[in-house]
């Protein structure tokens, strides 16, 4: 059953979180703006900054962590809250922008008037949890400008489909080639076909991670649609029949399995 959706709102105190994806309470916040003093500039931690505070032998330990933690955040780009500072003298309130505070997370979503600011907004469909990280970033990266970007969301995706061929065995050169080689495999010739369509394989292929004018918004949605597929036809499917096999077939009867195998070959 799909979970239910909420859209983020600046008039709710209950959506699904943007970054977690969780229907959960946040509780909301104004922001107040402390000068930094004359010829300052921000402060963001280098990895020599962090080194020292490690390496300290004047800071006790408790301490030590909590600074750590703290810089490490900040290097991360993160955005916090910091309970740990209190000051009394906040007097200029930054108007039209607010944060929010996932309850399940614990992370922070950042608004100017009613227009959610950070995390970037996601669209398109969700990816398959199997998809590896390293390519997931890419996927993810697309749903964030999709709306801005039709035609760079769906050259990222193109990118997107040929780590995903390089990650089943394929060589990544010709997506023409990988795909027809993953038919042979047990990817289901639809997809092929589907592919074609959308110009990824095929005599008018676009490259990956190269724009293509004729892309739109339409392209990029069926573009998201037949990574999922592919990753769980040749992924996912496979993930969960070995699970299955390990955790349903006994010792005894894997080995005579293998033994039968072997004669086969």
């Amino acid at each position: 059953m799909k979970k239910k959706h909420v859209p983020a709102s600046i008039g709710e105190t209950a959506f699904t979180c943007p970054h977690c994806g969780a229907l959960t309470s946040h509780t909301w916040y104004t922001v107040y703006a402390k000068e930094l003093g004359d010829g300052k500039t921000p402060f963001f931690p280098s990895d020599d900054i962090l080194e020292h505070i490690r390496n300290s032998e004047e800071i006790n330990i408790e301490d030590k962590g909590k600074i750590i933690d703290r810089m490490s955040k900040l290097k991360s780009g993160m955005v916090f809250l910091d309970e740990n500072v209190n000051d009394i003298y906040r007097t200029n309130e930054v108007i039209n922008i607010y944060i929010s505070h996932c309850f399940n997370c614990q992370k922070i979503i950042v608004w100017i008037y009613d227009k959610l600011l950070f995390p970037p907004e996601l669209h398109g469909e969700e990816p398959n949890i199997d998809i590896p990280d390293d390519i997931l970033r890419d996927y993810e990266e697309a749903r964030s400008i999709l709306n801005l970007s039709p035609r760079g969301s769906a050259a990222l995706l193109r990118l997107v489909i040929q780590k995903i061929c390089i990650y089943l065995g394929e060589d990544g050169k010709n997506i023409n080639n990988d795909i027809a080689s993953l038919v042979k495999k047990g990817l289901s010739p639809i997809i092929q076909q589907a592919l074609d369509v959308v110009r990824v394989v095929g005599n008018d292929a676009v490259h990956p991670g190269i724009l293509d004018l004729r892309d739109d918004r339409d392209t990029a949605s069926k573009l998201f649609r037949l990574i999922n597929l592919i990753s769980e036809r040749m992924i996912s499917h496979p993930k969960h029949v070995r699970n299955m096999y390990d955790t349903l077939v006994p010792e005894s009867k894997k080995k005579q399995i293998e033994d039968r195998d072997s004669k086969k070959s």
